[in-house]
Formats: C-alpha cells, sequence, structure tokens
C-alpha cells in the first residue's frame, strides 16, 4: 500500500496545534476516525499511546512516527499532521518535532507493518522530503506531494 492511500483529505490537517505528546496523540486519533468507520478514537489512542509508552516514535530531524496495532481494523490508515508549534516529543535526537505521520494497522497485519514504517523512514530521511512538506500551503500540496514520492519509490524499489 503506497502513503498517500493511508491518507483522505480529512486525515491530513496543515497547522494542528497541541502542547504535548499525549494531546497530539489525541487529536491524531480523532483524525484517524475521519472516513473509517471501523476505527474508534479511544482505542486508536490507546493503541498509540501504549506503543509511544515502549519507546518515542520521535525519529529526529523534527519527525515522529507513532503507530499501532488495533483489533477490528480492516485495513491500514494514516494521518498526517504539521505542527503549528513544535513541541518536545522526546526524540531520539532530542529535537523537537513538527512533522507527524501517524499508522494504524490490523492486529495481524505484522509484514505490512514493517513496509510501511521503511517507506515512512525513506520518506522522512530525506531533508529535502521534510523541507517541501514543511513548506506546502495547503493539504492538498502535503497529498500530491506524497503522491508523486510515493511514484518514485514505486520506480525505486
Amino acid at each position: 500500500m503506497q502513503l498517500h492511500q493511508l491518507l483522505t483529505e480529512h486525515r491530513i490537517d496543515c497547522a494542528i496545534s497541541a502542547g504535548s505528546k499525549k494531546r497530539l496523540l489525541e487529536k491524531l486519533s480523532e483524525l484517524l476516525q475521519h472516513d473509517a468507520p471501523d476505527v474508534d478514537s479511544t482505542a486508536a489512542f490507546q493503541s498509540l499511546f501504549d506503543r509511544e509508552r515502549l519507546g518515542s516514535t520521535g525519529v529526529g530531524n523534527g519527525v515522529a512516527l507513532p503507530h499501532g496495532r488495533m483489533t477490528g481494523l480492516t485495513k491500514a490508515i494514516g494521518a498526517f499532521a504539521i505542527l503549528d508549534e513544535p513541541i518536545d516529543y522526546e526524540a531520539v535526537d532530542n529535537q523537537p518535532v513538527k512533522l507527524v505521520f501517524a499508522l494504524l494497522v490490523p492486529e495481524e497485519a505484522t509484514e505490512e507493518h514493517l513496509q510501511l514504517l521503511a517507506t515512512l523512514a525513506k520518506l522522512f530521511s530525506d531533508e529535502k522530503n521534510r523541507e517541501h512538506l514543511l513548506n506546502a500551503k495547503n493539504c492538498d500540496d502535503v497529498y500530491n506531494f506524497l503522491r508523486t514520492f510515493d511514484s518514485g519509490y514505486q520506480q525505486a524499489s
């Protein structure tokens, strides 16, 4: 599954406000619920929060990739957010986070989970990609950029 296929226009927020990691996870859980009838925001939050307790998903360079597995989910879904103000996320490089891609996968989708995380790592490891997303004028720009990234990534794989 490609990254842009995980999203809908209602699961992208280009100016999310969250003063803490917990509040951000709550807001991401609400975003994940949009256009996803089998997602309950409380269960989504619990999945993301439980994974976060195992270790921070702040991967560095201002990026966090909160992710989790959910019973009853029929397919992987994602939400993308740009924070209006960076927050402390206990990232591996101790830098505040501004870009966040949240991912939920079905409980049994181990291989897909790992593949999607690898694709996200590839996306966010490139400074040009991070800059492009940070400078997006609107959520359509974000979605279109992810479609373009997916096209290039699929050809390179």
